[in-house]
C-alpha cells in the first residue's frame, strides 16, 4: 500500500513517484491534448519519463545540488524534467512562460541554473539572445522540435527525446543509478525554486522542500478529500506556487489525474471536454466566465433573459442558505430543483462544471456578486488565502461555510494569529525554508518559526481571516485618514465593466484612480447602443464609456465613507501589462511603477485640468513600437454628464 496522510510527510516526490509506479502502474497519472486527442500517460509512463530523463541528466554532467530551470507552457515535459532534477538531488526552477528576456536573465542568474528546458524555438531564441548574461547554464534542452533544425550544430542546445536516449544508453551501463539516487532524498532538502510575485521588486524565489509540498498535498485534502479517479485542470503556468501545489504536491500525494490542454487559447474548451473534479483559478478567470455567460444571455431573446432572470433570483436565494449550511425551505429547494433542471444543470455541462465538486479562487477579491452568482447555478467556489512562502493556501472555506468577505478558516494543521500592527503570521509545516540567497529577507518575513506575510488582517469570532491588504499599502490621506487603495480597487472591479483599478492618494486631500474598462462587456454594451468604436484605446476615451463607468463609480462611492471616496478618476488609455511591468507575471499591480510611469496623468488628477495630453508608445508583438499622442480626460466622479461627440 500507499503511505497515506501525514505519513507521506517522510518521503520526497521522486520516492512517492515511484512507490505510485510501483503499486498502480496502469493508474492515469497525466492527460495532454495533443491535436485533438487525449493522450494517457499512466504513473509506470510518467516515472519511465522521469527515470530516463534523469539519467540524461546524469550523461550530460549534471550534479547533485544543481539547478534546472524551466521555461514552458503546461506540458508533461515540465512534470518530468522536475521530477527528475529533484530525483538527482537537484533543484528544479520555474520560470513564467510570458517572460521577456532580461527576466529570464535575472532569474538564471539569481539562480545559478546550470541546465534549462525551453519548450520551442520561442523559449530558445531568448535563451540565445541572453546568452552572454548567462554564463552558468551549460546546456539547454527544447522540448519541441519544430523550427529547431537550424540549431542542431550548436553544441549548447539538446532536444528532451536526445537527452532521454543518452538516459536509457547511461541506464544500461548504470542500471540502479536512479533508484539509488532517489532512495538517498530527504524530505528536508530544497526540491524547487518558486519566484515570489514582485510587487514590490524583483521577485525573491522561495525554497520549497519535499515536506512542504506534500503537507499541503495532505492537508488540503483532509478538508476537501479527492478521489485517484477524479479529475484536475492544469492551464495556469507551472512557475505558479498554485500549479505547484495542486500538479505535483496534491497531485502526487492524492493520485488523482493531472490534465493539460492543448494550448493555453484552447483551455476554456478542453474544460469542456474533461469536466473535472475541482479547479483552482484566480478571480479574474471565474469573472471571465461569467462575463461570457452575461454576453451570451444578453444577446439572446427577450423571453430566454426573462426566463434566465427569474431563474436566477431562486438560484440566489438557494445560495444565500447553500453558502451558510442552513436548510432550504421545502417550496424553495422544489424551485430550485427545478431551475437546475431547467437552466442551471445544462448551464453546467456547457461551462464544463458538471462534474465539478470543488472550485478554489485565490490571489485577490473575488465580488459578493460572483460568489453568489457560481453558487446559485451550482458550483461550489470556496476563496482561499495564501503565499508562495507557504505553498499557495493557508486557508479555505468549508463546505457550507462560504462568505464572500472572509477567506475562511486555517486549513488542518496551521496555525495563524494578528501581530499588533495588524499583520497576517502564519505557521505550519507548508512554511518554505526562506529565500534563495536571500538571507536578510529570509531573517525578516521567517522570525521565530513565523511567516511574517506582510497582509494586514483581522479574525472574526468564529475564526474567519478577513484580508484589508498589504501593510505596506495602508495609505493615509493628507488629514491621515487611513485607507486601504486594494479594498477600494476590489470594490471597483466587482463591476463588470470594470477590469483593473489602481488608487492614489496617499498623502493627499483626497482620492483618485485610474480605471481600465473590460474590452468584453463594455465592447458589447457599446455594439448594443450601436456605439463604433475601433481599438481599446477609442473606446476608453468614448464621453459615452466615460458616463457608464462613472456611474459604477458613483455606486461604489455610496458604499465608503465621506472622505474615502473617490473625487475623480481617468480611464486608462491601454490595459496594464505584465510585459510593460505594470503587473506582475501572477497579475497584481506594481503600484509605485505604474505612479512612477503615468506621473503626468496623477498630477493632472491631483491639479485643476480637464485633460492631459501623454506622448506614449504601443509595442507589437513582433517587435514594432508605434508612438501615439493621447488626450486623456480627467473625470469628476460626481460631475455633470461628458457631452458626447467631444
Amino acid at each position: 500500500m500507499i503511505p497515506t496522510g501525514y505519513e507521506l510527510k517522510k518521503y520526497t516526490l521522486p520516492q512517492v513517484l515511484k512507490l505510485r509506479a510501483e503499486r498502480m502502474p496502469r493508474q492515469v497519472a497525466i492527460r495532454q491534448k495533443d491535436y485533438g486527442i487525449w493522450n494517457e500517460i499512466t504513473f509506470a509512463d510518467y516515472y519511465r519519463h522521469v527515470r530516463e530523463f534523469a539519467a540524461g541528466l546524469l550523461a550530460l554532467g549534471f550534479q547533485r545540488g544543481e539547478r534546472l530551470a524551466i521555461i514552458a507552457d503546461n506540458i508533461p515535459e515540465w512534470l518530468y524534467a522536475e521530477l527528475a532534477a529533484q530525483a538527482l538531488g537537484g533543484i528544479s526552477v520555474g520560470v513564467y512562460q510570458s517572460s521577456l528576456p532580461p527576466e529570464i536573465a535575472y532569474v538564471l542568474s539569481y539562480t545559478g541554473a546550470s541546465f534549462v528546458l525551453a519548450e520551442d524555438q520561442e523559449q530558445v531564441d531568448k535563451l540565445l539572445e541572453i546568452r552572454n548574461e548567462i554564463p552558468s547554464v551549460r546546456k539547454v534542452i527544447y522540448e519541441d522540435p519544430r523550427g529547431m533544425r537550424a540549431y542542431r550544430d550548436d553544441p549548447w542546445i539538446i532536444g528532451f527525446e536526445e537527452v532521454e536516449r543518452l538516459g536509457r544508453a547511461y541506464l544500461e551501463q548504470h542500471p540502479q543509478a536512479i533508484e539509488a539516487s532517489i532512495a538517498q532524498g530527504h524530505p528536508e532538502e530544497v526540491c524547487h525554486l518558486s519566484l515570489t510575485s514582485g510587487t514590490t521588486g524583483r521577485p525573491k524565489a522561495a525554497m520549497l522542500r519535499h515536506r512542504n509540498l506534500l503537507h499541503m498535498g495532505v492537508a488540503l485534502q483532509e478538508v476537501d478529500p479527492l478521489k485517484p479517479t477524479d479529475d484536475y485542470l492544469s492551464f495556469l503556468p507551472f512557475a505558479w506556487i498554485g500549479e505547484q501545489m495542486m500538479s505535483v504536491g496534491m497531485a502526487l500525494a492524492g493520485g488523482f489525474a493531472v490534465n493539460m490542454p492543448e494550448s493555453v487559447e484552447t483551455a476554456m474548451v478542453d474544460l469542456k471536454e474533461i469536466g473535472p473534479h475541482v479547479m483552482f483559478s484566480p478571480p479574474r478567470v471565474w469573472e471571465g466566465i461569467q462575463s461570457q455567460v452575461w454576453v451570451r444571455i444578453s444577446e439572446t431573446y427577450a423571453l430566454n433573459r426573462w426566463v434566465y432572470n427569474q431563474m436566477l433570483k431562486i438560484g440566489y436565494r438557494a445560495a444565500d442558505y447553500r453558502m451558510r449550511g442552513r436548510p432550504m425551505p421545502l417550496g424553495l429547494r422544489v424551485a430550485y430543483w427545478f431551475a437546475d433542471q431547467i437552466m442551471f444543470k445544462p448551464l453546467r455541462d456547457q461551462l464544463g462544471f458538471l462534474r465539478l465538486r470543488r472550485a478554489y479562487t485565490g490571489g485577490a477579491a473575488l465580488g459578493p456578486d460572483v460568489f453568489r452568482f457560481y453558487h446559485a447555478i451550482g458550483v461550489n467556489l470556496k476563496q482561499i488565502y495564501g503565499q508562495t512562502e507557504i505553498i499557495g493556501i493557508a486557508f479555505v472555506h468549508r463546505d457550507g461555510d462560504v462568505r464572500a468577505d472572509t477567506v475562511g478558516l486555517p486549513i488542518p494543521g496551521g496555525e495563524v494569529k494578528i501581530s499588533e500592527r495588524g499583520e497576517i503570521l502564519c505557521r505550519s509545516d507548508a512554511v518554505v525554508a526562506g529565500y534563495w540567497q536571500n538571507p536578510e529577507a529570509t531573517a525578516e518575513t521567517f522570525k521565530d518559526g513565523w511567516l511574517h506575510t506582510g497582509d494586514a488582517g483581522y479574525l472574526t469570532e468564529d475564526g474567519h481571516l478577513v484580508v484589508i491588504d498589504r501593510v505596506s499599502d495602508v495609505m493615509h490621506t493628507s488629514t491621515q485618514q487611513m485607507f486601504s487603495p486594494q479594498f477600494i480597487e476590489n470594490k471597483l472591479k466587482f463591476s463588470p465593466y470594470i477590469k483593473e483599478a489602481v488608487v492614489f492618494g496617499d498623502q493627499k486631500p483626497f482620492i483618485t484612480a485610474f480605471i481600465n474598462i473590460d474590452p468584453q462587456t463594455v465592447g458589447k454594451w457599446a455594439e448594443d447602443r450601436r456605439l463604433a468604436y475601433t481599438t481599446y484605446l477609442d473606446l476608453s476615451q468614448k464621453p459615452e464609456v466615460a458616463e457608464l463607468v462613472r456611474g459604477e463609480v458613483r455606486g461604489v462611492n455610496e458604499s465608503l465613507p465621506e472622505a474615502l471616496r473617490i473625487r475623480r478618476f481617468v480611464l486608462l488609455y491601454k490595459l496594464l501589462d505584465a510585459d510593460d511591468d505594470e503587473l506582475t507575471r501572477t497579475g497584481k499591480v506594481r503600484r509605485k511603477f505604474i505612479m512612477q510611469r503615468y506621473q503626468p496623468i496623477v498630477d493632472a488628477l491631483y491639479s485643476q485640468s480637464n485633460r492631459v495630453r501623454v506622448d506614449t508608445e504601443f509595442k507589437y508583438q513582433d517587435g514594432s513600437v508605434q508612438k501615439v499622442s493621447v488626450e486623456v480626460r480627467v473625470l469628476e466622479a460626481e460631475g455633470q454628464p461628458e457631452p458626447v461627440g467631444v
